[in-house]
């Protein structure tokens, strides 16, 4: 006797069989007890998830003449049916059959009575590829058909079948057989061929199969014809050309540890072998998927690639964020695969990216955290260092050394409370594209506040090759012509001159973030980041939750008195983030979080690298830009003088007041 696929032996013959879909089973069996049977039905999903299958399983269930089960395996009807000999169930391929002309003379056949059972039924497979002169002859017969005749359409693709077909059918959309109703089904089958296999391996075959029953079985056809009755793991490797799970978390760790030559060799043997590149690049990304979900959901139960034990050690190599760049690099170089003469060395590439990665992140290792601790100290210096820029004259004697906790809006609050007294206002020209222009100084003005002046004298300055130390030296100190009050009481207090250069729809530019960045100090930002860790208890906060939620994945990058600067996963985070700072909204948020009112910029890792780098090369250079200020909006309100009507009616009362005209 011929031999018989695995597919075609463990087909499915009673709908007690069929390896998931239990929706429509249920829908199915109900509607055969309760005799309300459809004249027609429209079966759609992926291709070995049991259409055709079930549709069979449902023409024996309508014909069976047991009284008893539906359908018993054993009357006349379920037995040619499933035999394929039963003359009143009629399979068409539409793919082959998809013509006017056939649809014509398969309408010219409804209208017989069947032969040996109580309903004729068509099972159309694939009629997605039916063309529109077919989809509507076929249109009227599947709308009032015979009372004697049960349509089943089955397809793919049910996005081409005509919507006037779809709604003359009942639809059931079948889905996916999950990993381990796969890995259950073929345990049956290996008992009963007595053929021994690797748990591993059904592991490897339901993640290959996605789903599909049927390539389940074409997939444990081939290895056992490979294999004999004995499946081993590399069996399946070396049919496939894919690697363990192991394998894989192996690769990667010679990327978390930056083991380029051990990781060079092994995928040259590897490329040497016939591995499939485009696949394992997919799994790298399913491993690195996996282990985000586990950290955002603490749950064992999405695993479906990885063991419990697997994800715990994966998760302590690498932050999230690091993972998060390692699967835009992977999806990356798989979208440059379709037109590279050489995937392997575009997959070389991919891994020394990755391994470079962590060089530009905060990832959890000390080295990191040694990298942070130098910028900050050479923040500090460099202010510490320009400082004797910042005034002339009764200014210049004060000290040299810089207030760890100074800042520019820090100047401003101090002004703020003596500007009634002194007439002094601090401000700052807008700095943009990296051209600063100084504020002439007032020389009649004199400070004579001790605090005050100190605040002044540590104020950074930065030293420029276009200012002129001359006896007229520009200063930072102008009189405020309007002599405003300026109070803390609404957000608008943080509006400052630069707000025009924040644009929220577009990344921030890197001049702008470097000035921000030479406006921050490190004692701010450890206050800031301690603060920053309770921000998880807003998220579920009614008032809060939009704002917590936006910056809870974010991370500290420099901080200032009344501004700080985090680094978000993506640009279309930042780009949120910095939208809605432009509108205000993060103010009130900021005082609840950090008991003063701040001002919210993000930007992505990547230009938190380059502004480093730029910031490292210019304090080198000495000409770091001027820091970003932030100083209140002038709220002025002109009295609007009285006319003579409304003076003699305030006087009068209006009552008593006539006005005519002459």
């Amino acid at each position: 006797m011929a031999y018989k696929a695995l597919y075609r032996t463990y087909r499915p013959n009673t709908f007690n069989e069929v390896v998931g879909q239990k929706h429509i089973i249920r829908t199915l069996k109900n509607a055969v007890d309760q005799n309300k049977i459809a004249h027609a039905y429209l079966f759609c999903g992926p291709r070995g998830t049991g259409k055709t299958s079930i549709a069979k399983i449902f023409a024996k269930a309508v014909n069976c003449t047991s009284g008893n089960q539906h359908p018993c395996m054993e009357c006349e009807n379920c037995l040619a049916i499933t035999d394929g000999t039963h003359p009143d169930i009629v399979e068409i391929d539409a793919a082959s059959n998809n013509g006017v002309e056939e649809v014509r003379s398969l309408i010219e056949k409804v209208k017989y009575a069947p032969i040996k059972s109580k309903y004729k039924v068509y099972i159309i497979d694939e009629v997605h590829m039916m063309s529109t002169g077919a989809f509507n002859a076929l249109l009227k017969t599947i709308e009032e058909p015979p009372a004697h005749v049960i349509f089943i359409l089955a397809t793919t693709e049910p996005n081409k079948v005509l919507p006037t077909i779809i709604s003359r059918c009942q639809r059931y959309d079948f889905t996916k057989v999950p990993a381990d109703e796969v890995i259950k089904r073929i345990h049956v089958a290996l008992d009963q061929e007595n053929i021994q296999c690797e748990e591993e391996v059904l592991r490897i075959i339901s993640q290959l199969c996605d789903g599909g029953m049927r390539d389940a079985w074409s997939i444990l056809d081939q290895c056992i014809a490979y294999a004999q009755d004995d499946i081993k793991v590399h069996h399946i490797n070396e049919i496939y050309g894919i690697l363990t799970v192991k394998e894989k978390l192996r690769l990667l760790d010679m990327v978390f540890e930056k083991d380029a030559s051990s990781c060079m060799i092994w995928l040259q043997e590897l490329v040497g072998k016939g591995i499939d590149i485009k696949r394992l690049t997919m799994d790298l990304i399913n491993l690195l998927k996996e282990s985000l979900i586990y950290d955002f959901t603490n749950s064992e139960s999405l695993l479906k690639i990885m063991q419990l034990d697997e994800v715990h050690d994966f998760v302590k190599k690498a932050s999230m964020q690091h993972r998060f760049l390692m699967i835009d690099a992977l999806m990356d170089a798989y979208d440059k695969y379709r037109n590279a003469a050489s995937i392997s060395s575009y997959f070389e590439i991919c891994l020394l990216r990755m391994m470079d990665l962590d060089q530009s992140i905060g990832s959890r290792s000390s080295n990191n955290n040694v990298e942070k601790q130098n910028i900050d100290n050479e923040m500090l210096n460099q202010q510490q260092q320009v400082s004797k820029y910042a005034f002339h004259d009764n200014l210049e004697d004060r000290k040299t050394g810089i207030d760890s906790d100074f800042n520019v809006s820090k100047l401003q609050g101090g002004l703020r409370n003596d500007s009634a007294s002194n007439g002094v206002n601090v401000s700052r020209e807008t700095i943009e594209n990296n051209n600063s222009d100084l504020i002439d100084e007032d020389t009649n003005d004199t400070l004579t506040d001790n605090s005050l002046s100190e605040d002044f004298s540590s104020m950074p300055r930065i030293k420029d090759d276009s200012v002129k130390e001359t006896a007229n030296d520009q200063s930072l100190v102008n009189r405020n012509e309007n002599n405003s009050e300026i109070t803390d009481n609404t957000p608008e207090n943080l509006i400052g001159e630069t707000e025009e250069i924040v644009h929220s729809s577009q990344p921030l530019s890197n001049d702008y973030v470097l000035q921000l960045l030479v406006g921050a100090n490190k004692p701010e930002k450890q206050a800031d980041m301690n603060k920053f860790q309770n921000i998880h208890r807003y998220t579920m906060e009614l008032q809060w939750a939009r704002m917590a939620n936006l910056l809870k994945n974010g991370k500290i990058f420099a901080s200032a008195e009344s501004y700080l600067v985090v680094i978000v996963n993506n640009q279309a985070e930042a780009n949120e983030i910095n939208e809605s700072d432009s509108r205000n909204e993060f103010i009130a948020f900021s005082e609840e979080l950090f008991q003063k009112q701040k001002k919210i910029f993000a930007i992505t890792n990547d230009q938190s690298v380059r502004v480093t780098d730029d910031f490292r090369k210019r304090m080198a250079d000495g000409t770091l830009p001027l820091p970003i200020t932030f100083q209140a909006k002038k709220s002025v309100e002109k009295t609007k003088e009285a006319s003579q009507e409304e003076l003699i009616i305030d006087l009068f009362g209006e009552e008593n007041i006539l006005i005519t005209e002459d």
